[in-house]
């Protein structure tokens, strides 16, 4: 949020309906819009290693990853298999 006014209105608002303090809705805030501000490539690749680390073969993620990415908020187009590989290793 650039708007430092709109940020704090929106963090009082929080602060209002929640028993969270200031400090913490402000983190609360920060990491959602990090987790939104994120593109195509980093989803992918963040993805892929979360996947890879819980044991999951590739054969398994390129295809959850391509699952997920039509639940995400942004407009990615449909990648195949190839593309997705693409973007993890290059």
């Amino acid at each position: 949020m650039e708007d430092s006014a709109a940020r704090d209105e929106l963090l009082a608002h929080l602060e209002g309906i929640t028993r969270l303090t200031r400090s913490e809705i402000g983190k609360v805030l920060s990491e959602a819009l990090a987790f939104y501000a994120e593109s195509v490539e980093e989803f992918v690749a963040r993805r892929h290693g979360e996947l890879q680390t819980s044991g999951l073969k590739n054969e398994v993620i390129f295809p959850q990853i391509g699952e997920e990415m039509r639940a995400r908020r942004f407009a990615a187009p449909p990648l195949s298999e190839r593309q997705l590989r693409r973007l993890v290793y290059g």
